[in-house]
């Protein structure tokens, strides 16, 4: 977290600042673009990277002044219109669209009662231990782990040997030197873990159980902050993961994420690998061994 929004969630009683996040977030996407991408002249140095104020706002179709309170935090009565002409002139993706939705124009949320854990569908779990071979777990908000199958545990690490609150991506990945060994891509798996919180920021800035992992992690983890600095968002639901298995060597997987109908705060992941490859063979000498296979063990690294 970057000393602005860590002092604007203290201020907020522990929760994340929104005119600070669209702030930073606005800044931070016109930062990264460059006259040429936009199709306008370069008239020399620039004492900081990016666009100016005045030739976002000349792109977007507005005055200089309208877009400076827009980016000062100041989002009130924004139509849906301007935020589509700022977010075609910023050339933001479609989840970067929604969150700055999110960020300008907050759905006002029901006060709900004191935060309870989130329950797993006794039929899901019955679908998890069904799921031979497949590598498969339930998440939730805040990159929470509900649910896994026996297979996940053979790749990622029995959970269940984790108290509930650290059955968690996001601190496993950032706070486990184990996890950074197991994924090859670390710095990929770290960037989308940090977008998925991103994201849920914008949708419930008032929480202040994500408030509050950001808030140790940032205190944990300079990677971490570093991420976290970048205001980058993403809603990434398949690809691929390659991972560096003690037991089996070089595993790369195939992984898809299906948001579960009746609860929109879960999605199952399921990976996969090619059939026929040498992953898929490694799959199979896992699921033999069984619980034995778990692996990063779950309590190691701290």
């Amino acid at each position: 977290m970057d000393e602005q929004s860590e002092a604007a969630a203290q201020e907020s009683g522990g929760r994340l600042d929104r005119r600070a996040e669209l702030s930073e977030f606005l800044r931070t996407r016109r930062a990264r673009l460059k006259p040429e991408d936009v199709g306008l002249p370069d008239f020399g140095r620039r004492r900081v990277p990016g666009l100016r104020r005045e030739e976002l706002a000349q792109l977007a179709g507005m005055s200089v002044a309208y877009y400076t309170r827009l980016e000062q935090g100041n989002g009130r009565n924004v139509s849906a219109e301007v935020l589509g002409s700022i977010a075609r002139a910023l050339r933001l993706s479609d989840a970067e669209h929604a969150h700055l939705t999110h960020l300008a124009k907050p759905k006002q949320h029901k006060k709900k009662p004191a935060a309870r854990s989130q329950q797993v569908r006794a039929s899901l779990w019955q679908l998890l231990d069904r799921m031979d071979g497949v590598p498969a777990y339930v998440v939730a908000r805040h990159t929470q782990i509900l649910a896994w199958n026996r297979m996940a545990a053979a790749v990622f690490g029995d959970w269940g040997d984790l108290p509930a609150g650290e059955r968690n991506w996001a601190r496993l990945v950032f706070l486990r030197p184990a996890y950074r060994e197991l994924f090859v891509d670390w710095e990929q798996k770290a960037i989308d873990i940090v977008c998925a919180l991103r994201m849920d920021a914008g949708c419930h800035p008032d929480d202040p159980r994500l408030s509050a992992l950001v808030g140790e992690l940032s205190v944990k983890s300079e990677d971490f902050r570093r991420l976290w600095a970048t205001h980058d968002v993403k809603d990434k639901n398949f690809g691929v993961k390659r991972f560096r298995h003690p037991l089996v060597g070089e595993l790369s997987l195939n992984f898809e994420g299906f948001r579960l109908m009746g609860d929109g705060e879960q999605s199952l992941v399921t990976y996969h690998a090619e059939p026929g490859s040498p992953s898929a063979d490694a799959l199979r000498l896992l699921a033999s061994w069984g619980a034995d296979a778990a692996a990063p063990r779950a309590g190691t690294g701290a």
